[in-house]
């Protein structure tokens, strides 16, 4: 049986009052926090703002479990007990506050259990309930007075009548009205009350409204949208208005992240369809939160961030991330590179002066039709945490920053923002940057270098924050990229904007025969690979519903190293102990986004003097080196280089950035600027080349013979351990020797043999058989199931 009014006060009393959470300090803060801002503040205002308190469910939920669980599933009647109980303590302590007419208002926070959901996850069952929302804001209304209480004078008699609001959001509605005993009229169901101030009393006498006696409230809506990472692919996002009042307007703006709690209720409409049974919903919310910038957090336990320190410690580890992006496409090492480092970003800089200096890294690829430009995006959307897919063609100036609508049910003006203020501290993938108008071009300026998006439309003046990478990709003006003209001429494109892109890259489609057969022989690759276990059956349709077991993707343990089927098995191997370097193997993508979230977020290098001096002279050098053919070097250039310098110092987890990140960025800015690589470092490359004694070459060569009489068998090289046998004896091939073994093994198991069989009866070592298995594996003359280390003849 529900509990009456009185009842749940006493209980919510006594609550309060516990010893172990001292909510009544709370109270009394927030009582003196609440005059002291009104004392500053302006007295001209028709109302001031209420004082809230933030009550916890987990601490409420450890006194009273059965009191919190009726109260997440039927709010109104208990919150109305709730601020009842924290006003009359409020009362007892502070004499002011009982003077005044303000209330003390009551947000919750803790946990949520099921009832935390995203707008997507807002179901009928969740209706009168207390729900937890978690989204970003697209659209804020202005901010409008609601009145609550007007006061009416009657001229003849000198009587003063007053009458209370009601409207649809209040959380009153349905409820017994309570006498000033504090019991319920259980015949008096308060109701919405009707809109019209009064103009005449009981005796049909005129009023007069008394202004300034009338209370008013702050009233703004909000929506909040799912976010575009937790999207599924292929819907579009949900969501959600959210009713904000008092001390929770203007608190956020679009683009801004927020956790909102409070009451998920329908809401009737004049303008509804009397046949239809659809209502509008809405969050009346209580507490709202801004989440910060790790927002699109992903999660990292003990191993994970163990694996990602040995990671780091390689010297290769660059290379390492460039070629775990996008592994079925060929080549373009550098811009694989530049995007990693661009998917790390550089070191954000907000001076005491204001100036706000950006870390993010923007990327244009410019190049002929097929060089895969596209799929590098495509790739970039899968590894970042948070990124947003747009297209040129498809894309507006307004769609990309900011745009200023009409609410359809107030008239009001209202912000909505684009996709640039959406993925504000992720990436922006912009297709098709070429086809974009050059008015719409226009409006991204501001957002690529001060990262921000001003609004100054229709009476609104505002600035929205848009720090975010952008990666474009745009085809050349002729169709093809001609070398005999400028960068400017060939993209098409205004200097201002191009100077905004910290990297340029020229992607053409040359006629190489060799190159040609190398690319052909990576896609064939691709196409030939069937993971190990597998039919030759097409695999059925994956049920929706089998994604939704979140818990076991959490369990499982990230796969830290895997070989490309480009040029491997694809067999999945483990965080590797051992002494194996993964030559040729490549991160598995979960990890190389935990990599990256790690690395972006923990690390913060700071410059030594020799890589400032560094800067200073290969930026002095480049300037005196630029010509008509490339993109002028200006002081946007060494912003470039700090940048670049700072993303590399993350890639390698230092704290630091030393002279090795500069030189790794000029490398990157000088293919991307002249085509070539850097030529200090092939200057010191050739230097060291030439300072190698004749002796080092000699022993270099002689290390190169034995390697190469290790591997490979020629008719006069003799056995690699001596013995007595005489030089005549005819040398065997120890692959043909192996594939003969493997056979005979193979007949007598019905086609199927463990691996460590055949390293038993080969004599051959385990690096070696699974050398000669990679080639036979190749050749789809067998196949190597990874998972029970079994190879199965086909």
């Amino acid at each position: 049986m529900a509990k009456s009014y009185a009842a749940l006060k006493a209980d919510f009393t006594e609550h309060l009052q516990h010893e172990a959470f001292d909510y009544k300090s709370s109270i009394n803060k927030s009582v003196d926090g609440f005059f002291a801002a009104n004392t500053k503040g302006s007295k001209t205002a028709a109302a001031p703002k209420s004082p809230r308190v933030l009550i916890s469910l987990n601490h409420l939920r450890s006194l009273d479990p059965s009191l919190v669980n009726s109260m997440m599933r039927n709010p109104m009647p208990y919150i109305r007990a709730l601020r009842d109980a924290v006003n009359d303590l409020a009362e007892e302590d502070s004499d002011k506050f009982k003077a005044s007419e303000a209330k003390v208002e009551v947000g919750f926070e803790g946990s949520f259990g099921q009832l935390h959901v995203s707008p997507r996850g807002l179901r009928s069952n969740c209706l009168r309930s207390l729900v937890c929302v978690e989204g970003i804001v697209t659209k804020c209304s202005a901010v409008r007075p609601k009145v609550t209480k007007s006061v009416h004078y009657c001229e003849k008699t000198g009587q003063t009548t007053d009458k209370i609001y009601r409207d649809a959001t209040s959380l009153e509605l349905g409820l017994p009205r309570i006498d000033r005993d504090g019991t319920e009229m259980q015949d008096t169901i308060l109701s919405i009350t009707n809109a019209v101030y009064p103009t005449k009393d009981k005796e049909n006498n005129p009023l007069e409204t008394e202004y300034g006696l009338c209370q008013y409230e702050d009233f703004q809506t909000i929506t909040i949208q799912e976010m575009p990472e937790r999207a599924p692919m292929g819907q579009l996002p949900r969501s959600v208005d959210v009713i904000v009042s008092n001390d929770l307007v203007d608190q956020v703006k679009p683009g801004d992240r927020i956790q909102t709690m409070g009451v998920f209720r329908a809401l009737g409409s004049n303008a509804t369809n009397e046949t239809s049974g659809i209502f509008r919903t809405v969050v009346i919310a209580n507490n709202m939160r801004v989440l910060g910038q790790d927002v699109a957090t992903l999660k990292l336990d003990a191993d994970d961030i163990k694996a990602i320190k040995a990671v780091g410690k390689r010297g290769d580890v660059l290379k390492v991330l460039a070629r775990s992006i996008a592994p079925s496409i060929y080549g373009h090492e550098h811009i694989k590179k530049a995007l990693a480092l661009q998917l790390l970003g550089g070191c954000e800089k907000n001076l005491e002066n204001g100036t706000h200096i950006r870390g993010d890294i923007n990327i244009l690829m410019v190049g002929d039709p097929s060089t895969a430009k596209s799929q590098v995006l495509r790739t970039a959307l899968q590894i970042a945490p948070l990124a947003i897919s747009t297209t040129g063609r498809g894309s507006s100036g307004v769609g990309l920053t900011a745009a200023v609508t009409t609410d359809e049910e107030t008239g009001d003006r209202r912000l909505e923002a684009g996709a640039m203020v959406l993925a504000d501290r992720g990436l922006v993938c912009i297709d098709e940057f070429d086809k974009m108008s050059e008015a719409d071009r226009v409006a991204i300026h501001e957002v690529m270098e001060q990262q921000t998006v001003t609004i100054a439309k229709a009476g609104l003046h505002a600035s929205l924050n848009a720090r975010c990478s952008v990666l474009a990709a745009a085809n050349p003006v002729y169709g093809q990229y001609d070398k005999n003209r400028r960068p400017q001429d060939n993209i098409g494109l205004p200097d201002s904007l191009l100077s905004r892109f910290d990297l340029l890259f020229v992607v053409l489609d040359q006629l190489d025969p060799a190159n040609d057969r190398r690319i052909s022989a990576h896609v064939l690759k691709g196409h030939r690979y069937r993971k190990p276990g597998t039919d030759m059956m097409p695999e059925p349709l994956q049920s929706v519903a089998a994604e939704s077991d979140d818990e076991e993707e959490d369990e499982k343990k990230t796969v830290v190293w895997q070989r490309s089927h480009h040029s491997a098995t694809a067999n999945a191997m483990d965080s590797g102990e051992g002494g194996d370097d993964h030559e040729g193997d490549v991160l598995s993508q979960d990890f190389l986004r935990k990599y990256i979230f790690y690395a972006k977020r923990k690390v913060k290098p700071e410059m030594t003097e020799e890589s400032r001096e560094y800067i200073a002279n290969r930026y002095a050098e480049m300037r005196s080196k630029q010509d008509d053919k490339t993109l002028p070097v200006t002081a946007r250039s060494l912003e470039t280089i700090i940048r670049l310098s700072s993303a590399h110092s993350k890639c390698r987890l230092s704290q630091t950035v030393e002279v090795s990140d500069c030189e790794a960025a000029m490398d990157i800015l000088s293919f991307a600027l002249y085509h070539e690589e850097d030529s200090e470092k092939k200057r010191k490359a050739e230097k060291s080349l030439e300072d190698e004694t004749d002796e080092d070459r000699d022993s270099q060569k002689q290390r190169l013979e034995d390697s190469e009489d290790a591997t490979t068998t020629t008719t006069t090289a003799g056995p690699i351990n001596p013995s007595p046998a005489p030089t005549t004896e005819p040398v065997v091939d120890p692959f043909d020797a192996f594939v003969s073994t493997l056979e005979t093994i193979l007949t007598n198991n019905e086609g199927q043999a463990d691996i460590s069989e055949i390293v038993e009866e080969t004599g051959l070592d385990s690096d070696k058989v699974s050398e000669f298995l990679q080639v036979l594996a190749d050749e789809n003359k067998i196949m190597v199931d990874a998972d029970s280390d079994t190879v199965i003849r086909l």
